[in-house]
């Protein structure tokens, strides 16, 4: 085993920091995502909620994103 994966295998992913601050993004597509506060926002995704607790940011997504098909997709049928 490296010097590299031990230090990974120690350090917390900022996505499941249940003490982190998030955000909700949505992106053209209508697609949501959970993001830390501290990492930029990626080009094509937009704030929507927050910033909260992980746990409000989750549950935001869980009322407002029912279907997981992108928006195009949904309008196809």
């Amino acid at each position: 085993m490296s010097a590299g994966s031990d230090k990974e295998s120690t350090m917390a992913h900022p996505f499941d920091d249940p003490d982190g601050v998030y955000q909700v993004l949505v992106n053209a597509e209508q697609q949501h995502s959970l993001w830390p506060r501290h990492i930029p926002v990626p080009a094509g995704w937009t704030p929507v909620f927050g910033p909260d607790t992980r746990e409000a940011c989750v549950d935001h997504i869980d009322s407002h994103w029912s279907d997981m098909r992108p928006a195009s997709a949904r309008a196809t049928r």
